[in-house]
């Protein structure tokens, strides 16, 4: 079980239970180890609950767009990290029996969590201490998806809820362990989405790998990235090695230069023509495992998103918290008063 081993531009459809996606949705799930979730989880115990969490992901994409691309990155850094239990959300506090996820080097650059307080108090309001933090992550990462890559499979994937929230922060060391940094090989990316619970296999790390279509990366992880076709791109947006003041961490470069902030197939283009951010992004276009998918995904944006509509729900029900393991907490930055 998963407790003690913790500390070691527009508005989408709602989502409908379509044979399709039902299809979709079953090629990349894990059975057993997702048990406890359920379709329609809260139809009785809060009948507005996956219509409230859209409805507050749309308004705070049309006031701050780069809200959608922070949902995304936060589901990740979660399930990725042990189980979907929302405990990347927890704040360090007096007598906390961890350290807060947030504060680790490899959560440098995550924000918004302010929007995610948002969606929960509105849920509050409505159905209080019913809906957990770990299913406001998870379904705020399918309806950001949604709507940044248009509709579509995005917006008709099932996603199962009934996730509990973490009494405890993981570790520094369980994040840095459990989470790929932007050097990782290919191997190491499907080992990593593997101990997640993403069955898919090379299609599935190729697909989800694809959230980098949007968004932005920190100069400090693009050292190994200045390609002669991209260079003049990268060296005026990146300081140079001996700048006067060190502004590494706070400068960026775009993901995608021609549809930023659109989750579409572009990135895959942009890998086909040597020009991936990230090293551990060109290594897909490289890697015989990987390139076949990279080439299809390049070709057919529906079927893109296809694949990555299925492996964010297989990612999001990794290893879901038991009875008696976690709560639903009404502050989504702290765990409930004993």
């Amino acid at each position: 079980m998963r407790g003690s081993s913790r500390s070691s531009s527009s508005l989408v459809a709602p989502a409908t239970l379509l044979s399709s996606a039902l299809l979709l949705f079953c090629c990349f799930t894990t059975g057993a180890a997702n048990g406890s979730l359920k379709l329609g989880y809260y139809s009785s115990s809060c009948p507005r609950a996956e219509d409230i969490v859209r409805e507050q992901v749309t308004q705070l994409y049309h006031k701050h767009g780069n809200t959608a691309v922070s949902w995304l990155r936060a589901l990740f850094h979660d399930c990725m990290v042990g189980s979907c239990d929302a405990s990347l959300l927890l704040d360090t506090s007096p007598g906390a029996a961890g350290v807060s996820e947030k504060s680790s080097p490899r959560s440098f650059g995550m924000r918004n969590f302010k929007y995610v307080d948002a969606i929960k108090s509105a849920l509050e309001r409505e159905c209080p201490g019913t809906v957990s933090c770990a299913d406001v992550l998870a379904l705020a990462a399918r309806d950001g998806a949604a709507i940044l890559g248009g509709g579509g499979p995005l917006a008709t994937t099932p996603m199962r809820t009934g996730r509990l929230d973490s009494r405890v922060a993981a570790s520094h060391a369980d994040v840095e362990r459990a989470i790929p940094d932007h050097n990782a090989t290919v191997s190491e990316m499907l080992a990593a989405f593997a101990a997640a619970g993403v069955s898919g296999g090379a299609e599935a790390v190729t697909a989800l790998l694809g959230a980098h279509s949007v968004g932005r990366v920190h100069c400090a992880n693009l050292v190994a990235r200045l390609y002669p076709a991209y260079g003049e791109y990268l060296r005026g947006r990146c300081p140079t090695a001996d700048a006067r003041e060190d502004t590494r961490d706070v400068a960026y470069a775009r993901n995608d230069r021609v549809t930023p902030m659109v989750l579409d197939n572009m990135y895959y283009k942009n890998l086909m023509a040597r020009r991936g951010l990230l090293l551990v992004d060109q290594r897909l276009a490289d890697d015989p495992r990987t390139k076949p998918f990279v080439e299809r995904m390049a070709a057919d944006n529906d079927y893109f998103h296809e694949r990555f509509a299925a492996a964010l729900v297989a990612l999001s029900e990794n290893n879901p918290l038991g009875a008696g393991e976690g709560e639903v907490r009404r502050n989504c930055r702290f765990v409930n008063p004993a």
